[in-house]
């Protein structure tokens, strides 16, 4: 009995025991991959264990991990995808491809700090891909994103190759401070330059621009975000070489309108003081041989332009790796100007079990910009000048013999061995590091370490030179060493979960550190040695070796973030997004340092409501609206600190040093802060074949960062930066893409457009200490940011008005301007006034794509409408003054010909006519062709002889034509509309990118380039 009972209990010990292991017999982890028909993963997809609750989402590379019962069934599902069942039985990894449905097809978009799709977006957020990006052959993402996106003004900076674009979201909002978007590559903030970073790296390109979508990144982000994701392997993918490059001629689009020879000597014998410049005997020569020099055919050859890339990427169910190795040579028309550019890039992403994972990207470029723009010296020298001597070799100084003699011959400068030197050289660092670790079911943790180098060295080299009738020069030499280094920590947090089928809920959690770190060396040198040593070796300068205290710079600054969001959709219909972000700045003052500010957004997809669910043509209509408050800490470090400099004094009998204060401690420096209001309406009709988006925005920025003058009782000279501007900015952006001719079969005809628009209109509501106007800084309370605050030029004074020319102190043949007050004479206190805006009104582009068998063609543009433009060497045209070398090309007045809206030569005393500057304006509107590209794609039957998955060739022809509807260019005044620097005030606070004004100077002109290319995977 009592062997029965032990036996008895022994069993049901065993049983108990066996439960768990009959439970877990009875449930089973689950993973795999997502992806769609190309092998691409699909991240954001539904897969969710049939009949119940339990259901996660594809992560970034498409993987999901799932803990289902042993019979269950999985559901994936993603919008735009058709929705498909899969058994578990008995596996433990089920890899899907899901097939697209074209009806309701949807893509996932990147947001910061995770992805999101983007029927579930209801902040304004635009996206590029690759394709796109490559339809523009360019050096820089910065160049072919131009004209593509709405509220995103793209600039060129300088007219030499490899320069930097000047880049806006939505206009400007602070009058000091840096305006210029934050740049996140991989998910990590990014301090260098666009153009260390390869177009064919780019997998896709979002660009985050209202308050609700940028308020993730806090502060950094006030100006917009652009977020950059790279090329990377994938998990399963197969190994994959891929060789993408081109090759290219460069010639000149168009020359400059100058004065031929016999134009000139019309011009110099139309000038008042013609006797007193006469010409030298170098150029009577000239004119009496009739041998007139050319110097544009002199100075300008072809040049070429070639980028090469080759890449690998493969992976397996544990890993994935991607290789890079990029080569980018270009030069100019004009000889000594290039840019060279050396990229490697590589990534690692390592799976450690089915929870945690590894990865790490290293983004690492080497540029050399070389040359400086020898057109200054161009347009200083007349047809009449001879480029060469008797002898054949180059004539240093043409205009020796006149007043002008130290103006150079540019012909010596590009040909001459150690003449003129001037170089950059920019090595940039970008490395990330990231551990992610899954939790539980559908929470994962992650950290971010960001670390980033860039090492830059100036260098700038001018021999000696012997002027005529004056002492020699010595020899000048230049070299700066520039360095910035960051670092960034994020650990991040997310949760994401579908409950009931209809509740798909995501939540981010985000703390983070960062610190940067800034130093510039300068020193100068006289009178190097040897012309060899240019500027590599200062220590042979035999004259003076400076450090001038202006150039050196040191500063390091941090922020400390702490960031919160929510994401929740309903019956995919209802949307809302909430953030909160809190930062503490190091630059700004104590008390002072740490702001919080919310942002939300709401959207409606009407599209899915049951009254027009079944109206098949419409595919997308969503409302959306979105509130955020974002602030600016863009201000110099130590900006709240008082600021002393020394002087010397006499104590007694010696000399002595002691100190004065230039800046007074500034206790109150704290934050700009912009509320930013957002309404869009998305729309998608006849089954897709329509898209497009329509946006208003408001955003109105307080506690603008201004300088306010001391009055002179306290002793300090230099005025204080306070918070107490305001601005305001509004405007509309609209997008719409059509796939006009459908391809009913593959090689069909298919013909595809897209365009968009969108306009910006801003303007100061409030300046320091009540002030309407600041003169000197062209800032007037109600008006737009950028303006032109001039006198108005009504015409020339013509003979028939030479009694009221002479009431104002004027005679024919002078400027004509307006008396405003109509006091009877001319004051820049009474007669100046608003002429006009320096922005566009408004801004766009225009692209289509036709399709043929195996053929493609492509045509890109963008526009600008409206704003006026500032020509400096039309704003500079002193010459027209004294005769003595007018190269710019006008219609100049004379007794004869009174139709002149130019001054007449030599009519006024002094270097320069007065009111010169009120005839630089023009209209600065234009549409510019900037691509045209034709290509064809092998059949995939030819490939698999060598072993290829796809090829393709084309030819590109850049700039086709000079911009169209451009009074700029049709009138002669020049040849591209596109600016070539950013000029105006500077900045007192010495943040980089607060350019103010639209220039066209001695720039170098634009050139048509036709290119050859091939792209092949292997």
């Amino acid at each position: 009995m009592n062997t029965n009972r032990k036996c008895n209990l022994i069993r049901l010990l065993c049983f108990l025991l066996l439960i768990p292991a009959l439970a877990w017999g009875q449930v089973r982890q689950v993973s795999g991959i997502v992806k769609d028909a190309t092998g691409e993963p699909i991240i954001g997809a539904s897969v969710l264990e049939k009949g119940t609750v339990n259901g996660i989402i594809t992560d970034l590379n498409g993987r999901f991990s799932l803990q289902v019962a042993r019979n269950a069934i999985l559901e994936i599902s993603y919008v735009g995808y058709t929705s498909q069942a899969f058994p578990v039985q008995n596996r433990t990894r089920i890899d899907i491809v899901l097939e697209e449905d074209l009806k309701t097809i949807d893509e996932v978009v990147v947001i910061g700090y995770g992805t999101a799709r983007k029927s579930d977006i209801a902040g304004a957020i635009a996206s590029v891909d690759s394709k796109t990006i490559q339809e523009v052959p360019a050096i820089s993402v910065a160049a072919a994103l131009q004209g593509r996106i709405p509220g995103i003004d793209i600039s060129s900076t300088t007219s030499n190759v490899g320069g930097e674009m000047r880049i806006r979201v939505r206009g400007e909002r602070s009058l000091t401070a840096d305006n210029n978007p934050l740049i996140v590559v991989d998910g990590i903030p990014f301090n260098g330059s666009l153009n260390d970073i390869s177009p064919n790296d780019i997998k896709d390109i979002q660009v985050l621009k209202d308050a609700s979508s940028t308020a993730i990144y806090g502060s950094r982000g006030a100006n917009g975000v652009i977020l950059i994701s790279t090329n990377r392997g994938q998990e399963g993918q197969t190994a994959t070489i891929s060789y993408n490059g081109y090759y290219g001629v460069k010639n000149v689009l168009k020359k400059y309108d100058m004065y031929t020879g016999p134009e000139w000597v019309e011009f110099l014998d139309n000038s008042l003081k013609k006797d007193a410049y006469p010409m030298s005997l170098k150029q009577q020569a000239v004119v009496a041989s009739g041998n007139f020099t050319d110097w544009q055919d002199l100075l300008y050859q072809p040049g070429y332009v070639t980028n090469h890339e080759v890449s690998a990427r493969a992976g397996n169910s544990k890993g994935a790796y991607s290789l890079s190795l990029g080569y980018t040579d270009e030069t100019a028309i004009v000889p000594i100007q290039s840019f060279t550019r050396y990229t490697l890039r590589t990534t690692i992403d390592q799976s450690i079990g089915s929870h945690v994972k590894i990865g790490l990207s290293s983004n690492n470029s080497f540029g050399i910009t070389a040359g400086y723009n020898p057109m200054g010296e161009l347009f200083n020298l007349t047809a009449v000048s001879p480029a060469y001597n008797a002898d054949g070799s180059v004539d240093h100084f043409p205009l020796d013999g006149t007043i002008e003699y130290s103006f150079g011959n540019p012909l010596y400068y590009v040909k001459g061995e150690n003449v003129r030197d001037e170089k950059t050289k920019r090595l940039s660092s970008f490395n990330s590091i990231y551990g992610e670790v899954k939790i539980i079911e559908g929470l994962t943790y992650r950290i971010n370490l960001g670390l980033s180098f860039n090492h830059e060295n100036y260098g700038y080299f001018q021999n000696g030179a012997d002027y005529p009738g004056n002492p020699p020069a010595v020899s000048t030499a230049t070299a700066r060493n520039t360095d910035r280094q960051q670092w960034t920590i994020e650990n991040v947090v997310n949760y994401n979960k579908i409950f009931a089928e209809k509740h798909r809920f995501t939540a981010t959690a985000l703390y983070s550190a960062e610190q940067s770190e800034f130093l510039r060396q300068q020193m100068d040198a006289t009178d190097i040695a040897a012309d060899y040593a240019l500027y590599y070796n200062l220590g042979l300068g035999l004259g003076d070796r400076t450090i001038n205290p202006s150039q050196q710079r040191y500063n390091k600054r941090g922020l400390l973030s702490y960031m919160g969001r929510i994401q929740y959709t309903y019956d995919d219909k209802y949307l809302l997004t909430a953030t909160f972000r809190s930062d503490a700045a190091s630059v700004l003052a104590p008390g002072h340092k740490w702001h919080t500010y919310p942002a939300f957004n709401v959207g409606w997809n009407i599209n899915r409501e049951s009254f027009l669910k079944d109206i098949e043509s419409i595919t997308q209509l969503k409302l959306r609206f979105g509130y955020g408050q974002t602030s600016n800490q863009s201000v110099s470090p130590y900006a709240t600190l008082g600021g002393l400099s020394a002087h010397n004094y006499n104590f007694g009998n010696s000399g002595a040093y002691g100190y004065y204060v230039t800046n007074l401690p500034n206790s109150e420096l704290g934050w700009e802060y912009t509320e930013n209001y957002n309404y869009g309406l998305d729309f998608g009709l006849l089954n897709g074949r329509i898209t497009g988006y329509l946006e208003y925005y408001l955003q109105k920025t307080k506690d603008v960062l201004l300088n306010v003058n001391l009055p002179f009782t306290s002793g300090v000279s230099n005025p204080v930066l306070q918070n107490v501007g305001s601005t305001q900015n509004q405007g509309l952006e609209f997008a719409i893409t059509a796939q006009i001719i459908k391809p009913k079969a593959r090689g069909d005809f298919g013909f595809d457009a897209d365009f968009n628009l969108s306009l910006n209109r801003n303007k100061i509501t409030a300046l320091a200490s009540g002030e309407t106007q600041n003169i000197d800084m062209g800032w007037h309370v109600g008006h737009p940011i950028n303006v032109n605050y001039n006198y108005r030029p009504i015409g020339i004074w013509q003979e028939s008005e030479a009694e009221l020319a002479a009431s104002y102190g004027y005679k024919p043949g002078q400027i004509k301007v307006e008396d405003m007050n109509n006091d009877g004479k001319i004051t820049a206190e009474g007669d100046r006034d608003i002429i006009g805006t320096l922005d566009p009104k408004f801004t766009g582009g225009f692209s289509a794509r036709l399709s043929y068998k195996n053929f493609d063609f492509s045509m890109v543009s963008f526009f600008r409408i409206g704003g006026l433009f500032v020509s400096s060497r039309h704003r500079d045209y002193s010459l027209t003054n004294t005769g003595r070398r007018g190269t710019t090309k006008v219609d100049y007045w004379t007794p004869q010909h009174p139709e002149g809206k130019w001054p007449q030569p030599g009519n006024q005393g002094g270097e320069t006519p007065e009111f010169i500057n009120t005839l630089s304006y023009f209209d600065g509107g234009f549409l510019k062709i900037r691509t045209f590209t034709l290509g064809y794609t092998f059949q995939r039957n030819l490939l698999s002889q060598i072993g290829a998955k796809s090829a393709r060739v084309y030819l590109t022809c850049q700039n086709p034509f000079p911009a169209f509807f451009s009074d700029f260019i049709k009138s002669g005044a020049g040849v591209d509309i596109e600016s070539s620097s950013y000029g105006g005030p500077t900045d007192p606070n010495s943040v980089e990118g607060n350019g103010r004004q639209l220039w066209f100077g001695s720039a170098t002109p634009p050139s048509r380039n036709f290119l050859v290319g091939v792209s092949v995977q292997f």
